[in-house]
């Protein structure tokens, strides 16, 4: 019986499976999304309703606790993929809930990312917060094409005055190949679930123009949902299938809903798990014949052209509470008027994919 023997090659940033006849070597990839829970500057941005985030506002934000934020985000974000990539981490990391450049120029700036060269996208949003999407990539995986803020819009004629967060979307290079990723955080859950919905039915716009313009584009929709996947806005209106083998050619597979299913989410509410932190994938990621989650095997599928290979929610120990009332709650920034010097109230997630190396 022909034996398989598998080795992950950091140096080449590959998995290679060596058989008997011949050796096969595979490129993994990282592609992550991260809530960073309000990333805010101590400084005030004009037209912005950033006030509880200055050194004299509600949360006293002041120089210590900002530094203390971006060394927090930056441990977990260069972690992000180690399990599988040790010493890499992701290719590129979806971010939300960041308030300026300014931000994500401190952020890459620090150690962890900057001793990888990580890089940033962003567009200034015209959320009422200040709050926007971005973008963080390493240069020597990742290389940008071009971006693009696709508005949100409000369809209702009394949320005509209303502005929120768009539609992040960055065209580039992925292991030769052009890739897109939309960087998404859809209106809270203190809106009803039209508006999520709504969303939904953008992104499947913005997802069916791309598709138009390039029928080969491998497509990554992420972001933090505030809605699970089994919910509306995701199933439907965006139309992301639980299974692999319902996808239709044009359609989106979300690898996370059997996740959730299974008793696990990145951030809880009321005691119990949701899943709002997704990472979706167009239908030519792939290979809907007899495989699970998590259980695909480079040497089983066509690797000719980037796959999905597994994915997860990123957990370590640090990043929830260890005791009183909230113990194995996400350990946040604040709460309850208290500074904990934490993390996010969200974990990240990770989807992982590979390519057969020439």
């Amino acid at each position: 019986m022909k034996k398989l023997f598998l080795l992950i090659t950091v140096a080449l940033f590959s998995w290679a499976v060596i058989g008997q006849s011949k050796n096969k070597s595979y490129a993994v990839y990282g592609v992550g999304f991260y809530n960073l829970e309000n990333l805010f500057d101590t400084c005030h941005d004009v037209g912005h309703n950033d006030y509880e985030y200055l050194p004299d506002g509600t949360n006293k934000w002041t120089g210590l606790k900002y530094t203390n934020k971006l060394k927090n985000m930056s441990r977990v974000l260069a972690e992000l993929g180690t399990d599988v990539l040790k010493g890499i981490g992701c290719a590129v990391i979806g971010v939300s809930e960041v308030e300026n450049a300014k931000c994500l120029t401190d952020l890459c700036n620090q150690e962890p990312l900057k001793a990888r060269d990580f890089q940033f996208v962003h567009i200034e949003g015209p959320d009422q917060r200040g709050v926007d999407c971005a973008l963080l990539y390493n240069p020597k995986l990742f290389q940008v094409r071009d971006v693009k803020l696709v508005p949100y819009i409000y369809i209702l004629p009394e949320d005509s005055m209303r502005a929120t967060r768009g539609f992040l979307t960055v065209s580039g290079t992925l292991a030769g190949e052009h890739v897109t990723i939309i960087v998404n955080h859809l209106p809270s859950r203190g809106a009803t679930s039209f508006y999520r919905e709504e969303g939904g039915r953008q992104i499947r716009l913005v997802k069916d123009s791309l598709m138009k313009d390039d029928p080969n584009v491998k497509l990554f929709i992420m972001g933090d949902m505030n809605d699970d996947p089994q919910d509306r806005s995701m199933a439907e209106a965006l139309g992301a299938k639980r299974k692999m083998k319902d996808v239709e050619d044009d359609g989106l597979w979300n690898p996370f809903w059997d996740t959730l299913a299974s008793g696990t989410g990145t951030l809880q509410y009321d005691g119990k798990w949701n899943l709002f932190d997704q990472i979706i994938l167009s239908r030519n990621l792939i290979e809907p014949d007899n495989m699970k989650p998590n259980e695909v095997k480079p040497s089983k599928i066509d690797c000719t052209s980037l796959k999905y290979l597994k994915h997860q929610i990123f957990r370590r120990d640090y990043l929830f509470q260890k005791e009183g009332r909230y113990k194995g709650n996400t350990l946040r920034t604040h709460a309850g008027g208290a500074w904990l010097n934490g993390y996010s109230d969200h974990l990240p997630t990770v989807v992982y994919v590979v390519k057969e190396m020439p």
